[in-house]
């Protein structure tokens, strides 16, 4: 008869448990102002990361149309239905940003195929300065495609309708800021 071993009989519980590491992602842009494109990819991104910090930054050659604290106002009004997203801005590089709030990776929305030249471009010179850092392309809706602050905010200005460009909110924040 085979001997029995010391655990025989024991009941074996579940293994212990690791705490997962949080994972941040920042979705860095200048959302100046902020559209259906990058909702889209803000509600997705917001999927996969534990924390998605939005990072307004602060670019001084462009004129914004509006102050980085009302670009956070939007962002929090439209996105206030997320827990896990904050809205946050930021001076100079993005990868330096993300490195300061620890985060895993950058997030970068796609709308077409130039986009991903330079965004791959980008991403490769942040992994150059920051080898921890990732880069996490997600493809827009195809609906959004279109879209960009810069066309919002031309069509806007020569009187064009932007209300299937960005939600009603920040359409009528550009009338505002037009009829000033």
């Amino acid at each position: 008869m085979a001997a029995r071993s010391s655990q025989a009989g024991k009941k074996r519980g579940p293994p212990p448990k690791v705490k997962a590491e949080k994972r941040t992602g920042i979705y860095a842009g200048s959302f100046d102002p902020v559209t259906y494109g990058h909702l889209d990819v803000i509600r997705r991104a917001a999927k996969i990361f534990d924390h998605l910090i939005v990072a307004i930054g602060v670019n001084q050659s462009k004129p914004p149309m509006f102050t980085p604290a009302e670009r956070m106002q939007m962002i929090r009004d439209l996105c206030g239905d997320l827990p896990n997203v904050e809205v946050a801005t930021f001076n100079g590089l993005a990868v330096s940003f993300a490195t300061q709030k620890g985060a895993s990776a950058l997030v970068r929305g796609l709308r077409t195929e130039m986009d991903f030249v330079y965004e791959m471009q980008m991403a490769l010179m942040n992994r150059s300065l920051s080898g921890d850092l990732e880069t996490i392309f997600i493809p827009t809706a195809q609906t959004y495609g279109h879209i960009s602050s810069t066309l919002v905010k031309e069509v806007a200005l020569y009187g064009g309708d932007v209300t299937s460009l960005v939600p009603p909110l920040v359409a009528r924040q550009i009338t505002e800021k037009i009829s000033r």
